[in-house]
């Protein structure tokens, strides 16, 4: 049963929680204007590794023949035979299941919200299949953690919670264009849509370049609009630092794409979930 799990959560990649989830205990704290219950955090936690669970399950049983035709993908779980398409479809029902489980448990309002959530995170997995946008509808899915987070914290929504949600949209949907340039003459052979491959690699990184730029100028009206201190800055510095280096790496070495789209984009999220962090102990904020 153990190296059952396992084999799940290697198919879902649970490492790239790491993406999402330092952003939702982001806005968690900054909803909180300093830190949110146990009971909010913890079901925080349950809602969305719930909806990764979902959602990537879906993509690998949706993809699952085009991931069998590309080079890149042929190894994967099901298209090898190492899970059934019947298992992951299981494990998106129980992950939806999950969310449900944490939005009713967390407030009226992230309940009602959930199957708008559902939709947007189903949607995405076919998105490529008539849009190059399928970036920004990424971006969008993975947006919804942070939203998410501050809607079960206030039980409501905000300019600022839009806004954060909205950077991290844009910064998910600028690293998904450079991992894309992975797989551009795949994408137009078998006539899928992305960014590069419809645009070609170099506006595509200047696009990419240009949605990291304004995510930086999204959190900096987070910072700014929350009255957040030094710390939160120091972050955003060191964040705005590994996004520079992202671009620059692969502009001379398109082979370490994986090293930029893992590494970095995770050392970017754990940066500003920890600086974020440090700020409200640097001021000894605690919420009721």
């Amino acid at each position: 049963m153990l190296e059952r799990i396992k084999t799940y959560m290697e198919m879902i990649k649970v490492e790239h929680t790491v993406f999402a989830l330092p952003f939702a205990l982001t806005a968690a704290l900054i909803a909180a204007h300093g830190f949110p219950s146990p009971y909010q955090t913890f079901w925080i936690v349950v809602a969305l590794f719930g909806a990764r669970t979902a959602a990537m399950s879906l993509n690998r049983l949706i993809d699952a023949e085009i991931d069998a035709k590309n080079p890149r993908t042929a190894n994967r779980h099901i298209p090898r035979g190492i899970v059934k398409k019947s298992e992951a479809l299981a494990l998106a029902v129980v992950g939806f299941a999950l969310m449900i489980l944490g939005a009713y448990k967390l407030n009226p309002l992230a309940l009602k919200l959930s199957p708008i959530a559902i939709f947007i995170l189903v949607l995405y997995s076919f998105t490529k299949r008539f849009t190059y946008l399928c970036h920004i509808v990424l971006g969008i899915a993975i947006a919804l953690a942070p939203l998410g987070a501050w809607v079960a914290v206030t039980g409501g929504v905000s300019l600022t919670a839009f806004i954060l949600s909205a950077s991290v949209g844009l910064w998910v949907a600028g690293f998904d264009i450079i991992y894309a340039l992975q797989d551009v003459e795949f994408d137009r052979k078998e006539g899928l849509y992305s960014i590069p491959a419809v645009l070609g690699e170099r506006k595509a990184l200047l696009l990419s370049k240009v949605f990291h730029v304004l995510t930086l100028l999204g959190l900096i009206y987070v910072g700014v609009s929350e009255g957040l201190g030094i710390p939160y800055y120091i972050g955003l510095a060191i964040s705005a630092f590994l996004m520079a280096k992202e671009h620059a790496i692969i502009s001379r070495d398109r082979t370490k794409i994986n090293y930029a789209f893992f590494n970095l984009n995770g050392y970017i999220s754990l940066t500003i979930f920890a600086f974020t962090l440090l700020n409200y102990l640097w001021s000894g904020t605690w919420s009721s």
